[in-house]
């Protein structure tokens, strides 16, 4: 799914409009079918509502969801903010006429001077038609201490499109008090960038699109650097086997991981690149893991470093042309490990995948960076990456800083979180939509590493191996928390799960 921003969101209304012939106000009462249907079918019609809008175009939509709602049977109260008179916009006005002259019913006050706070309280739904994404800056005045009046009411609030005073773009100096929080977000067609923002949830609450049936041909040909992936994008990329392959066919996937005390790492990075399907996996790993991944991993080659506990310098010299190489799980950050890792990097050229010590090393030896080699997939949750990079105040922060930086070294990042965000060299993102709670767990990591790293050895492209690894890794933690619950599943339970989520991909 494409993700758009609001400029572009505004010039698809046009376009529609234009080329299917319709009016605003057409759009505006999809808007309002799909918000009153939703509000509707969670809540019984002897909940009063509560109607703040605006004078805008995302009053005009309150307006008309509080016109559907009454006549659906809610008791609904409407404030309609036109202070200073005379500053409602067209759609807003022939809504507002349409909701007096419809739905007689409707306690309606249209406020354009001093406004007294109702009293609003913990048995309302409130509606917040206030501003959507038409607001320009941060709320001020009157509409800031209604907002924080709405929020501290403990009312259930729904706001249409984004909660007022929320910028549905990335934007990172918003300052949360001052932005309504809603518990239900029903946003227009598409979600925003910035629903997919930690530091947002709290926002936004529970988020659902509503199709309005915008024209598909112009959504089509509007380009976008954000998207959302689905299981039919990933779908489509998952190639089917033939009847006649041999596991000669599905490539050699090389992990270096492990260290003393660490061995698990590199037994859950085998295990899902195992279950991903490669064809051949070894791991190199300190003599002290032999034992350890020969009974754990029977299936996977053990290749042993000349030390017992750790890797040494020079010695990641892959005596085969390894298919793909994945690197981190569980090294450790000793500084011969980091000499270790640093030559090796300084000889490779093909692209590799890089997470969790791999990553550590680098940050204590930053020169390392320029080593990496171009399109190499790195695989940092929030922490890896400020220890690389900087700190970052906030998610909205850390994914434009992934940005630049992946441009600047040509590499792709997979910014682990709950919509864990693929980000390519070439300025797009894509924002993963499997997963679960439970997946915070040790090791969750080491598996997604070893399921990419299996996906590069069988030919996919890194960001495309990246893109797949991520989708599937969540709906293994999916698959295992419906059998496990969000406290029982451990990161061996994903591993284990990685070729069920394939299989019921594939079968879809």
């Amino acid at each position: 799914m494409k993700i758009f921003n609001s400029e572009d969101i505004r010039a698809i209304d046009r376009r529609t409009m234009e080329t299917d012939g319709i009016s605003s106000l057409e759009l505006i009462e999809r808007v309002a079918q799909g918000v009153a249907s939703e509000i509707a079918s969670r809540w019984r019609p002897n909940k009063p509502v509560m109607v703040f809008a605006g004078s805008g175009k995302n009053g005009a939509d309150a307006l008309s969801v509080a016109r559907i709602l009454s006549l659906l049977g809610f008791s609904v109260t409407v404030y309609l903010l036109n202070i200073g008179g005379n500053r409602l916009g067209r759609d807003c006005r022939d809504c507002r006429d349409k909701l007096i002259a419809e739905a007689p019913g409707v306690a309606f006050k249209e406020i354009t001077g001093n406004f007294t706070m109702p009293e609003i309280n913990s048995s309302h739904l409130v509606i917040d038609g206030l501003f959507g994404t038409g607001l320009k800056g941060a709320l001020t005045g009157g509409f800031m201490m209604l907002v924080r009046y709405i929020n501290d009411s403990g009312a259930t609030v729904v706001s249409i499109d984004v909660p007022s005073g929320m910028n549905g773009d990335l934007c990172t100096d918003a300052v949360n008090r001052n932005i309504i929080h809603a518990d239900l977000t029903l946003t227009v067609q598409f979600p925003r960038p910035a629903f997919f923002m930690k530091e947002n949830a709290e926002l936004i609450g529970e988020w659902k699109a509503l199709d309005i049936n915008l024209n598909q041909e112009i959504i089509r040909s509007t380009p976008t650097g954000f998207h959302l992936v689905e299981s039919n994008e990933v779908r489509s990329l998952l190639r089917p086997r033939s009847l006649f392959s041999s596991k000669a066919d599905y490539g050699s996937a090389l992990l270096v991981a492990g260290s003393y005390g660490m061995m698990g790492a590199a037994v859950l990075s085998a295990r899902g690149a195992l279950r991903a399907g490669a064809g051949k996996v070894s791991v190199h790993a300190p003599m002290c893991g032999y034992e350890i991944l020969q009974s754990s991993v029977p299936e996977a080659m053990f290749i042993a470093d000349s030390d017992s506990s750790k890797l040494v310098v020079g010695s990641i010299k892959p005596e085969h042309d390894y298919s793909a190489i994945g690197l981190g799980c569980g090294l450790g950050t000793h500084e011969n490990t980091v000499n270790a890792l640093e030559k090796f990097l300084q000889s490779r050229t093909r692209p590799v995948v890089l997470d969790a010590d791999a990553l550590n090393c680098i940050a204590k030896r930053p020169s390392m960076l320029s080593d990496i080699p171009v399109l190499s997939v790195l695989t940092p949750h929030a922490g890896e990456f400020d220890r690389l990079f900087g700190n970052n105040p906030t998610d909205e922060a850390r994914l434009l800083k992934a940005i630049d930086v992946a441009h600047y070294y040509n590499i792709t990042i997979l910014l682990k979180g709950h919509y864990t965000a693929l980000v390519r060299p070439d300025h797009k993102v894509y924002f993963n939509s499997t997963g679960t709670p439970a997946m915070a767990t040790p090791g969750s990591g080491d598996v997604l590493t070893g399921v990419i790293t299996s996906l590069m050895a069988q030919g996919y492209k890194p960001e495309v191996s990246a893109l797949i690894g991520a989708f599937v890794h969540g709906l293994a933690g999916e698959i295992a928390a419906e059998a496990n619950g969000d406290y029982g599943v451990t990161a061996g339970d994903i591993a284990a799960n990685i070729g069920v989520a394939i299989k019921s991909l594939m079968r879809k």
